[in-house]
């Protein structure tokens, strides 16, 4: 099936919250990824939505500023593809789009908290300096160069951006 791939707009938020509550449990909001949400606009040229030709939401993905060490850092996530919809690489494809996107915007690090198995063909590995908020588990904190050489250095506790 083709999707079309468009900028996240207010008009789709509602939409995007609801498959988000869809595809994750009732306590997502609790998360400590949110809580480095909380009150900081998204990545807004980053945040993407799937659409199919009838104009039905299949999926979406946000990002996030962050820091690590002072430095800036894409939060990926969530990301989330209508259960319907789930097999057919629509995930893969708001991933590795966005992270494009990301590269063609001067963007040198990103990150996330998931499975790394999943996450490992994007190219992410585990980030054994960089230690998320708690509760999160220190084996799903993960990492990727956008550009060659940016996560040198860099560790620390994940902080707001500002």
């Amino acid at each position: 099936m083709a999707y079309r791939l468009e900028e996240e707009t207010e008009a789709d938020w509602w939409e995007v919250e609801a498959l988000y509550d869809l595809c994750f449990a009732p306590g997502r909001t609790a998360l400590s990824s949110y809580r480095l949400r909380d009150g900081v606009p998204p990545v807004k040229d980053l945040c993407t939505v799937a659409r199919d030709s009838d104009g039905t939401l299949a999926g979406v993905i946000r990002y996030w500023p962050v820091q690590v060490g002072g430095k800036p850092v894409l939060l990926l996530g969530p990301v989330a593809v209508h259960p319907t919809r789930q097999g057919e690489g629509l995930g893969a494809l708001l991933i590795h789009e966005t992270l494009a996107e990301a590269r063609r915007l001067g963007w040198e690090r990103v990150m996330l908290v998931g499975d790394a198995p999943y996450y490992r063909r994007f190219g992410f590995r585990k980030l054994d300096a960089v230690e998320m908020p708690p509760p999160t588990n220190p084996e799903r904190v993960l990492g990727m160069e956008i550009q060659r050489g940016a996560w040198d250095g860099v560790a620390g506790r994940v902080e707001k951006a500002g």
